[in-house]
């Protein structure tokens, strides 16, 4: 049996480190050769956005600056693009696979699988520490504090303010406090110690609130911390069911209990090695204008602004030479659409978890992870001896009930010769397979997804509806097998005839 060398061992070691600490995960991605050093002065006023968008567009480094604008002494550090795309080549997805403690070169199918990796484990509950790197420095005085005064980024130039919340992680407890939700939801700058944020129907942060009003209070103990252990902001992003502490659940993805520290002003617990922590309360009565924001799907809209809570901002700690992490939303692909796709894993753990004749899921990147095509078993499909109206109705009224199908709009269900991860392949069962009209299934009564621009801006209930299933499965699937096949270089051709022409593709004067 070949033994592992020293190198692999130290660079196992570097992405399991790189997972639990922010800054490990940075120093992973320097030697990764996927990390852009800028010293030289930026502006937060709309050039760090400028900035990020453009790497987001182009696959390209994750940028760390060092010498931001405003920043006294050089406290505030910011970093960007911490799970998009890298390149185009077998490492594309080496960011995000870098933030669960995997080889840069996985398998967006070996990421999904560690996702889910935790589900088959206990949860593992947080290590308490007295203290931690989080509490190096500390801004106890609410008069001390002054958000406008921070170098928060303007990040597009239609947005309605300041948006310094758009990569760090909320934190809010139940009032019995036997469920701590992890979430990541935009917020804004409204003045000196208030942010207001979005808190919408179906999403966590919304249910845990409102156990709070129906006790009387006025208001929630909140927190807000950046630069979390990158496993712990994948978890956050993650619709994981309802009832389970994200804490706990990236104990058990990592394999050892996360270490935390309690807060200064309640007793939430946030990770020890946070970069920044924002602690205070979320009003469950004081409400203000959020947006417009140029979010994930790649719009603004003038008139998006909207009554929001506020949270008021009590107390800052940070470590040493913070470093600051911001998402810049826009047409893909950024960590917006990244971590928005690995819904699809937990929407197969669903189906297996009810018996669904599904093999695998997949929301293509292309569709801003809107789309999730679902592979059928097709044995166990036919062994159900149903139709296409009858499977695509229970399906839908399943899937779009619960919250790991929140974000996605249209399922594409395909057969077993499709690979859903090769978008041209997907596109052309859909576009083949699917009679329009005839083989969609309307769902106009699901809970919708306000955020999308035809729901919100195209007319209708903004809330309800805007889902879809599309059966991409000829009615002999459902009876007898697919008659058909491909017609492609793959399938056409005799192996002894492949194996000629790739051995002779480069001599022919193709390239490799």
């Amino acid at each position: 049996m070949a033994t592992q060398s020293t190198q692999e061992r130290q660079a196992d070691a570097a992405a399991v480190n790189a997972q639990l600490d922010f800054r490990s995960f940075i120093d992973l991605l320097r030697q990764d050769g996927d990390l852009a050093e800028i010293n030289q002065e930026v502006d937060p006023h709309l050039e760090i956005g400028a900035i990020v968008r453009r790497v987001s567009e182009t696959n390209n480094k994750a940028p760390l600056f060092t010498n931001v604008k405003g920043s006294k002494n050089g406290l505030w550090r910011v970093f960007g693009n911490a799970a998009s795309l890298r390149g185009h080549g077998k490492d594309r997805f080496g960011r995000v696979a870098r933030n669960l403690g995997l080889p840069r070169d996985a398998s967006w199918q070996e990421i999904c699988a560690r996702t889910q990796a935790a589900k088959l484990c206990s949860p593992l509950p947080p290590n308490v520490l007295t203290t931690g790197p989080c509490k190096e420095n500390k801004i106890l005085d609410p008069k001390l504090i002054d958000l406008h005064a921070l170098p928060a980024p303007l990040l597009h130039q239609e947005d309605g303010g300041k948006y310094i919340q758009t990569y760090g992680v909320h934190i809010l407890q139940t009032p019995d406090k036997t469920w701590t939700n992890w979430s990541i939801f935009r917020g804004m700058i409204h003045d000196k110690n208030h942010i207001v944020a979005q808190v919408n129907p179906r999403q966590h942060n919304y249910v845990v609130r409102e156990k709070w009003r129906a006790l009387g209070k006025t208001e929630v103990p909140w927190a807000l911390a950046f630069g979390i252990p990158p496993a712990a902001t994948i978890a956050a992003a993650m619709p994981i069911p309802e009832g389970v502490s994200e804490g706990e659940y990236v104990g058990a993805l990592v394999g050892k209990p996360l270490d935390v520290v309690k807060c200064e002003l309640s007793d939430l617990m946030v990770p020890a090695n946070s970069e920044i922590v924002m602690e205070g309360f979320m009003s469950l009565n004081e409400k203000a204008a959020e947006g417009p924001f140029g979010d994930y799907l790649g719009y603004a809209f003038d008139d998006d602004r909207r009554q929001m809570p506020l949270f008021r901002v009590e107390a800052i700690t940070y470590r040493n030479n913070p470093i600051f992490p911001v998402s810049v939303p826009g047409r893909i692909t950024d960590e917006s659409h990244t971590t928005a796709a690995l819904a699809a894993a937990e929407i197969l753990t669903f189906c297996k978890a009810h018996n669904l004749p599904i093999r695998d899921a997949y929301a293509p990147l292309e569709t801003m992870a809107t789309w999730c095509a679902l592979q059928v078993d097709g044995p166990k499909l036919r062994a159900l001896q149903t139709t296409s109206r009858d499977f695509c109705t229970q399906l839908g009224n399943l899937l779009f009930s619960q919250k790991c199908s929140m974000l996605v709009n249209r399922f594409l269900l395909v057969g077993e010769d499709v690979d859903i991860y090769n978008y041209t392949e997907l596109t052309w069962a859909f576009v083949t397979r699917c009679r329009p009209v005839r083989d969609d299934y309307a769902f106009d009564d699901a809970p919708a997804l306000p955020l999308t621009p035809y729901q919100s801006h195209g007319g209708g209930d903004p809330t309800r509806g805007g889902k879809t299933i599309s059966d991409c499965l000829f009615p002999m699937e459902y009876r007898d097998g697919p008659n058909f096949l491909k017609v492609d270089f793959d399938t056409s051709y005799p192996p002894e005839v492949k194996e000629k022409v790739l051995r002779n593709w480069e001599a022919f004067g193709f390239d490799g």
